[in-house]
């Protein structure tokens, strides 16, 4: 029998945890529940505590992705359930999102619909997201960020390393496995507005969510996008050349400069890829190639 651990990482969620963790024992009484209080200052525990679950508690705020960690290394289900402790998500749908995973998949994704974005312009920015990843995979991805999803405990556990303390864990991990060629499923889900103040800091994170689209070029194939950053500085220098040299008859330190970065990008695209190869490729406890 398969059993289930719901990891929930929290931050001063103790409001909506005390509205969550009834619904979440009622929907799902066999699983074993881990709240992972990432330095909380407020009555987190207490209320982990009385409702009677497991609370992983951290002596000051280590981030979002090293909850999930924490939470992930002391499961003891086959199945872990990843789900945001702000009473987001609806426990009612973790039996869905499990279903699909007896289908077949290695992981599946509770899928937001627009409505439930956090406002327009996080809609937008998830937009964006979902189409440079489903570009680079070649899959449809549906919610690149989503926080709420289902996976097999051992396939996960073989992308600990790669997770980032901070917000971007659903990033990376969903396109950890489709580099891996483990099966990803999207499952629709509506998110209900969150209890308490978000943590998001839009200046902050703003710059994070621009980084996290270069993450996820290459943390899947590198090589995608150095080549055209490449491509385009050797058209540049071609052009340049064509220029100097219709007005002036010579070649010039711009054009060489130009070619040279771009033989530069090209070669550093080419390492990375290799990198990234060798970065999902699994190893048993005794270090040797599977």
């Amino acid at each position: 029998m398969t059993r289930l651990t719901v990891v929930i990482p929290a931050k001063n969620e103790a409001a909506a945890l005390a509205a969550l963790l009834p619904r979440l024992m009622q929907a799902q009484p066999d699983a074993e529940i881990i709240v992972v209080d990432d330095g909380s200052t407020d009555a987190t525990r207490q209320t982990c505590a009385a409702a009677g679950v497991i609370c992983l508690s951290s002596p000051y705020s280590m981030g979002n992705g090293a909850a999930i960690k924490r939470g992930a290394r002391v499961a003891k289900g086959d199945v872990l359930v990843f789900m945001d402790g702000d009473g987001q998500h609806d426990p009612m749908d973790i039996a869905r999102l499990v279903a699909r995973l007896d289908e077949g998949y290695d992981m599946v994704v509770g899928a937001r619909d627009w409505e439930s974005q956090a406002g327009v312009g996080r809609g937008i920015a998830n937009s964006v997201y979902n189409w440079l990843a489903s570009k680079m995979t070649g899959q449809v991805v549906a919610d690149l960020t989503s926080g709420f999803r289902v996976v097999h405990a051992h396939r996960f556990r073989e992308f600990l390393h790669l997770l980032p303390n901070g917000f971007s864990y659903p990033t990376t991990s969903t396109m950890a496995f489709f580099r891996s060629a483990y099966g990803v499923a999207y499952e629709p889900i509506k998110a209900a507005q969150r209890i308490g103040r978000s943590h998001i800091k839009p200046l902050k994170d703003g710059i994070r969510f621009l980084l996290i689209i270069f993450k996820i070029a290459t943390l899947y194939s590198p090589l995608k996008l150095f080549f055209p950053i490449s491509l385009v500085f050797f058209l540049l220098g071609c052009l340049n050349y064509a220029w100097t040299f219709a007005h002036g008859g010579r070649l010039t330190n711009g054009s060489a400069l130009m070619w040279s970065a771009s033989v530069i990008v090209f070669l550093i695209g080419l390492i990375s890829e290799q990198i990234t190869s060798l970065t999902y490729r699994p190893t048993d406890l005794g270090g040797r190639f599977r």
